[in-house]
């Protein structure tokens, strides 16, 4: 903001021989004399205390202004080299320097409350004196080294949660709009990093938009300063959290997203994690999501998805993970060569988050296009998920299990899915604690269980019949337990998979059920009368890209009556000549589908948030401090 280092010896020794000494008053002759005696002492003085601070406090409060440009100079060198949480006494003749006429004193005393800003106490004491309002009016003064360092002392304001809304409604975003165009380097960072700091409150962002914020800060991501591109791709990256924001950026913003995929190669690696943000956030609409693929983005989002800096593999994946949510993406992301880096990830041990996006991109890709589950499989997608899945954190096992419920449901792949036993871990998660990951498995499961014109009993069922009983009691125990659940989805699940076993055709398999004494008694009380029973909140989230009904919606009315229907068919078959039975009114692929999340969501609000700290732990700090 200034460097004021020394300048208060000279200041107050020149000054003694000027003319005005005389005029001065007894009490300033004194304070100045006590004063230049302190300074000369001023590694052991403490200032803020006692003769020291009173002797400033009278030469700031003084009607001379040399000996208010002195105290300034003073406060200023003071806070230069000691930052501490300081009271009202000493803040109160600061903020009166502040509000002076004088170029020199408001330069030195904004620079003061900067430094004195840094500390938090101090950050809310400063606003609740009324610090605000001198502040905002030094913004507006035409001298830059004023601007620089009362813009500075804002920012650092605004870095406590608490002073947000103050200085949102305080009338200071204007002006710091205006300034982050100066063409004074300084003012322009500190202005574009108080932005950013006034971007992590829903109220707060709004404000700032209609200060005019948004064309400001898109121009500014052309700056050839990197802290000015980092302040201001960050601001965008949290305005762009909100829906409302990305529908206007998408309207007046045409270059944005260009802007941001070009960042993905600064020099900068933090400009680079936040371009990536940027564009993670904007790709929870449609239209951006086909526009970075427009752009040439996936290039760089896949050379930060090989980094080995853990931001960089952070944002590039979330950011992926959206962008692949659209259909028409899935191919590009598949031929511009994502697959491998994606199921390297899948192992990455040092990030839960990494796992997550990685899986969830995985399953995106899969979920329209027969060709692209093929080429998941291809990759070794599926023998990666065998290999982790029960090592992994839940959240990744729950995404891992969808993944894998979401390539089931291709004709061509079951066949390949069962002779690489992936049921053998999949049956163990059907009594996960998690129970996203049980019903994920278990539609896994039934989807590897649905029948395929032309498929071969012996070669393909057989793989049922050697998990029925291990491993962790089979396929038999985990089919008990969801049929006498409490859970009518649970229970929807075990009808329908039993249905497609019975289907098969398959000796051993329906000489299995039919003997069982744990499944046929359960069947008996669920085809006799089924009552109303709380559905789970089974899956991940369900997107626009999902046509079938969710379980919640089909498991009132028509859907227990499902289960009783289901149930009756399977006794028809056990308890009659064996002939085989048809599934029509059993549960369809596509049901099966919803359960495991065919697409997930675009992910904002609070889990940008989350993001967002993560990442923030691999830097210092999101927030932007100035210094004197």
């Amino acid at each position: 903001m200034g460097n004021f280092t020394s300048c208060c010896d000279s200041c107050f020794r020149s000054r003694r021989s000027q003319s005005y000494e005389p005029l001065l008053l007894e009490n300033e002759r004194e304070a100045v004399a006590d004063l230049l005696q302190y300074l000369e002492n001023r590694t052991t003085t403490n200032f803020f205390i006692g003769s020291p601070l009173s002797a400033l406090t009278t030469l700031s409060f003084s009607d001379n202004v040399d000996l208010q440009r002195s105290a300034a100079l003073a406060f200023a060198e003071i806070t230069e080299k000691e930052v501490r949480p300081v009271g009202r006494d000493t803040l109160d003749p600061i903020l009166f320097l502040l509000s002076s006429h004088d170029t020199e004193v408001q330069r030195a005393a904004s620079a003061a409350l900067g430094n004195l800003a840094v500390n938090t106490d101090n950050k809310l004491l400063i606003v609740k004196l009324g610090g605000l309002e001198p502040l905002i009016r030094q913004m507006l003064s035409p001298n830059v080294e004023v601007q620089c360092n009362a813009v500075g002392c804002v920012t650092n304001l605004a870095t406590h949660d608490d002073n947000k809304t103050k200085i949102a409604k305080s009338g200071a975003l204007v002006p710091l709009t205006r300034l982050a165009r100066s063409k004074d380097m300084r003012v322009q960072r500190n202005a574009t990093g108080a932005l950013l700091n006034m971007t992590h409150s829903d109220e707060n962002r709004q404000q700032l938009v209609n200060a005019g914020a948004i064309p400001v800060l898109v121009s500014l991501l052309n700056s050839p300063d990197t802290d000015v591109q980092y302040y201001c791709t960050t601001a965008l990256s949290n305005i762009a959290v909100d829906g409302a924001n990305r529908k206007k950026l998408a309207q007046s913003e045409p270059k944005l997203v260009t802007s941001l995929v070009l960042l993905m190669d600064s020099s900068s690696l933090k400009v680079q994690c936040q371009a990536a943000l940027a564009l993670r956030n904007l790709a929870s609409d449609e239209k951006y999501q086909l526009e970075i693929v427009k752009a040439d983005g996936l290039l760089s989002l896949l050379r930060l998805l090989q980094s080995t800096y853990l931001p960089l593999i952070l944002s590039s994946a979330a950011c992926v993970r959206n962008v692949s949510i659209h259909p028409q993406n899935e191919s590009p992301i598949i031929e511009s060569g994502f697959l491998q880096p994606l199921i390297n990830l899948l192992s990455f041990k040092d990030n839960e988050e990494v796992q997550c996006h990685a899986i969830s991109t995985l399953r995106n890709l899969a979920a329209s296009s027969e060709k692209n589950k093929t080429a998941i499989v291809k990759a070794g997608a599926v023998q990666s998920i065998k290999e982790l899945v029960l090592e992994v954190p839940m959240n990744v096992q729950s995404e891992m299990t969808a993944c894998v419920a979401v390539l089931a449901l291709s004709d061509d792949l079951k066949g390949q899915l069962l002779e690489m036993g992936i049921c053998e871990v999949l049956i163990p998660l059907t009594n996960s604690p998690s129970s996203e990951v049980q019903g994920n498995s278990a539609a896994a499961l039934g989807n590897l269980s649905s029948k395929v014109d032309g498929r071969s009993t012996a070669d393909d069922y057989s793989a049922f019949n050697e998990v029925w009983d291990k491993p962790d009691g089979g396929m038999h125990q985990y089919l008990y337990r969801f049929l006498s659940s409490s859970d009518a989805t649970f229970q929807h699940i075990a009808v329908w998979t039993i249905v497609q076993l019975l289907e098969s055709g398959d000796p051993q398999l329906i000489s299995n059920i039919r003997g069982s004494q744990l499944l046929i008694p359960n069947i008996r009380n669920l085809a006799s009368s089924h009552t109303s029973s709380p559905t789970s909140s089974v899956g991940t989230p369900r997107s626009h890209r999902s046509q079938a009904h969710s379980y919640q919606e089909t498991e009132t009315g028509e859907g227990q009556g499902e289960i009783q229907l289901l149930g009756r068919r399977i006794l028809d078959f056990v308890d009659g000549d064996g002939d085989p039975i048809t599934s029509a009114s059993g549960l369809s692929s596509s049901h099966m589908q919803t359960l495991a999340g065919s697409v997930d969501e675009s992910v904002t609000g609070r889990d940008h948030e989350e993001l967002r700290r993560s990442v923030r732990d691999a830097f210092t700090s999101g927030s932007h401090h100035s210094r004197a």
